[in-house]
């Protein structure tokens, strides 16, 4: 198994014991900025910090993401929306603070509480040498029993019009199909849980519009993050909005509430980002 790409042997294999459930509702109920459209949390986050030597990555940030909901993660380059994601799935195991996963701490939950999620990286790569076909099944196997696995493979590659590449190394692939690819990774399990780190990134116009098109009809019960810097995306299909800057979270509500007159995003945007920098 040396050969398993870093991120698919940290994200995959992980296994800690487990830790019984936490009252999230009455946590919920401590922390107003924590309502959402359902009463309890499916990914509750309390004073997450990361380090790298004397940078400060994440400053303590907190939030919590509810089912049925789509969360833009936004902020400029470097701001910390990556390492937040990486920490939320386990790969990113070096920092203090809480991260439950529907109601487990990512850390000892181990397999548990990432059977839950579906991650898909920012711009993700590896597993070159293996065709579309063999490295969707050797996700699927991992996480389904081998007669589901199948099926699975077979449903998602027809979703995401990948039967035309299914025989194709990944390492052949243009950037798009990659990321399209790597997305259905994140989806063969059907997850409760979505963390996509720009999911749309190298995709033409038509390939974004099925994606997110998918992402919207698949996420009336599952909870998704998505990560993007084209503010056009999140007016369109995200219902709330988190900016960070800086390694700080500076506004955590409805994408609506930061909309101007003509409807956009940018100039709350700018405000916010320029003022924390």
């Amino acid at each position: 198994m040396g050969w398993i790409h870093t991120i698919g042997r940290q994200y995959i294999d992980l296994h800690r014991c487990r830790l019984s459930p936490i009252n999230l509702t009455a946590i919920a109920k401590n922390h107003p900025s924590m309502e959402g459209p359902s009463n309890e949390a499916s990914v509750q986050v309390r004073k997450l910090q990361v380090n790298y030597g004397s940078l400060e990555a994440l400053k303590e940030i907190s939030f919590s993401l509810h089912p049925g909901s789509i969360t833009g993660f936004l902020g400029p380059n470097g701001a910390g929306k990556s390492t937040t994601m990486r920490c939320l799935v386990g790969c990113n195991r070096n920092y203090s603070g809480d991260i439950q996963i529907c109601g487990e701490d990512i850390q000892l939950g181990g397999r548990d509480a990432q059977s839950r999620i579906g991650y898909l990286p920012e711009a993700a790569s590896g597993f070159n040498e293996l065709t579309v076909e063999d490295f969707l099944r050797f996700c699927a196997d991992i996480r389904l029993e081998r007669s589901r696995a199948i099926e699975s493979v077979n449903e998602i590659c027809t979703q995401l019009n990948l039967n035309s590449v299914l025989h194709t190394l990944l390492g052949e692939l243009s950037k798009g199909w990659r990321q399209r690819a790597w997305l259905a990774q994140a989806l063969l399990h059907d997850p409760d849980i979505l963390i996509l780190d720009e999911p749309t990134d190298g995709l033409d116009p038509l390939q974004k519009q099925a994606v997110r098109d998918f992402i919207c009809q698949g996420s009336s019960s599952k909870t998704v993050l998505i990560s993007t810097h084209i503010l056009e995306e999140a007016e369109a299909i995200c219902d709330r909005s988190i900016i960070i800057s800086d390694g700080q979270i500076v506004a955590d509500c409805s994408t609506q509430e930061l909309l101007d007159a003509n409807g956009r995003l940018f100039s709350r945007y700018e405000e916010l980002v320029s003022t924390a920098s």
